[in-house]
């Protein structure tokens, strides 16, 4: 990506993502993290991934923290710190079209999941939240999508979306931190630095004003199409590289 054509796009795709969380609680990496991998490369773009998902997650935490239910949230940010690192080095060592194919599978088969809003078990309770924690954490060093499956673990606990929002906004916090402390910070030019902020204010702005708009079922399913897009072209791009 270079001159300010790649900046633009790179700030449109920023600025659609940020507004897509700040309306849906996740969603910025579902949206986002396929585009960025194809602009940046898997490494970069997860990265921004996780450090664009970190900053959106903190402005809503901002003003929706005495609603997080920290003892529920303690099992799934537990398990989901302690399978980042093998997410890290998943991302560091698998090659480019290889774990670009990886990253469309997973995009696209949560997108999926979650259309079909599964129903199991084995997602319910304390047992459930150790595994939708650690497979989250894994998913989001190597991915930068770990949302999906923290949102399969609240719809089979049956949390409205006024409890699951706050909560996922927490979870983005802390396990994005996590992972980019073990992997750095993405290396942009100082101009798609700019692009990223401005893109980010300006999207959690519109998300704020879109939320009281939108129903949540239109919300939903729109963030679902984009994912899904998302990762079928990610799918398509590393498939065509092995």
């Amino acid at each position: 990506m270079g001159g300010w054509p790649g900046e633009l796009l790179l700030g449109l795709v920023v600025l659609v993502g940020a507004a897509v969380q700040r309306l849906a609680g996740l969603g910025f990496a579902l949206v986002a993290a396929p585009v960025l991998v194809l602009l940046l490369g898997p490494g970069g773009g997860v990265a921004l991934a996780n450090l664009a998902s970190l900053a959106i997650s903190a402005v809503g935490l901002a003003g929706s923290w005495r609603l997080v239910r920290p003892r529920t949230m303690l099992p799934l940010l537990a398990a989901a710190v302690c399978t980042v690192p093998a997410g890290t080095w998943a991302a560091a060592t698998v090659p480019p079209p290889v774990l670009l194919t990886g990253i469309g599978l997973l995009v696209t088969a949560a997108a999926l999941l979650v259309i079909r809003g599964v129903r199991a078990a084995a997602l319910r309770g304390t047992g459930g939240a150790l595994v939708a924690g650690a497979t989250s954490g894994l998913m989001n060093s190597a991915a930068g999508v770990g949302g999906p499956a923290v949102s399969l673990y609240a719809l089979n606990s049956g949390w409205t979306a006024g409890e699951f929002v706050p909560n996922a906004q927490l979870y983005g916090v802390v396990v994005n931190a996590c992972s980019l402390a073990a992997k750095g910070l993405p290396e942009l030019t100082a101009p798609a630095w700019e692009s990223v902020t401005a893109a980010l204010a300006a999207g959690a702005l519109a998300g704020r004003l879109l939320a009281a708009r939108v129903p949540e079922r239109r919300a939903r399913t729109v963030v679902l199409g984009l994912a899904l897009a998302g990762g079928l072209t990610t799918l398509v791009k590393g498939v065509s590289g092995l």
